[in-house]
């Protein structure tokens, strides 16, 4: 299952920092944070993103009636640690059959949650219109965190971005009707705070979604 670190924006192949740069690279995208390879979800997998992690991990905590943890990724490396994190979870959706939920964190310009979402990114900011009411609220670390609709996604996915804790969240739904999920306040647990209640975490099958 294991593979090589991968741009978070493109999915190309990245190069090692070595004799003439000192970061890892991106043939198109120059200087990036990699995508390190995918494993299966397990309460071990997301304890080492969860250690190595410079921005939230967030997860819907409890999880809702049904759900399973189902995927952690994150971009950075030893050096650096994780300057982005994703987590899927999936489970019965609002209006039946099986809901998949996506929550990236990230920094400014990393690109994850873009790559997720489907647009050209990297920041969610050109696609979302901060000026009118918010789409959903969630309640992120014990902070009311307002998100709005991005706008230009696949119309197999609905999708949510706004700030919190600083940084980038953006929130991924499949199929686009499960967006539903959205608008009942989900409270959001970030993992790096939650201690031994990580080993509590439900684990399912390997979400495709988060390759």
């Amino acid at each position: 299952m294991r593979g090589e670190p991968s741009c978070p924006k493109c999915g190309g192949r990245v190069r090692a920092p070595g004799l003439f740069a000192d970061s890892w690279q991106c043939a198109v995208h120059g200087t990036v944070h990699p995508l390190q390879p995918v494993i299966p979800p397990s309460v071990e997998a997301l304890t080492v993103v969860v250690r190595r992690a410079q921005v939230p991990v967030w997860m819907p905590w409890p999880l809702p009636v049904g759900w399973l943890f189902t995927g952690v990724a994150q971009a950075g490396d030893d050096r650096s640690g994780a300057r982005a994190t994703a987590v899927a979870c999936s489970g019965p959706g609002p209006l039946g059959g099986m809901g998949e939920l996506l929550l990236v964190a990230e920094e400014l310009g990393v690109g994850l949650g873009a790559r997720y979402a489907g647009i050209d990114g990297p920041d969610p900011g050109p696609y979302i219109d901060v000026s009118g009411p918010p789409a959903a609220k969630m309640l992120a670390a014990g902070r009311p965190t307002p998100l709005w609709h991005v706008r230009g996604v696949p119309e197999d996915r609905a999708v949510f971005a706004g700030e919190a804790r600083g940084l980038w969240l953006w929130a991924v739904v499949w199929p686009e009707k499960s967006g539903l999920l959205m608008y009942d306040e989900l409270v959001l647990a970030d993992l790096r705070d939650a201690g031994a209640e990580v080993e509590m975490v439900p684990c399912g099958a390997l979400s495709p979604r988060i390759l």
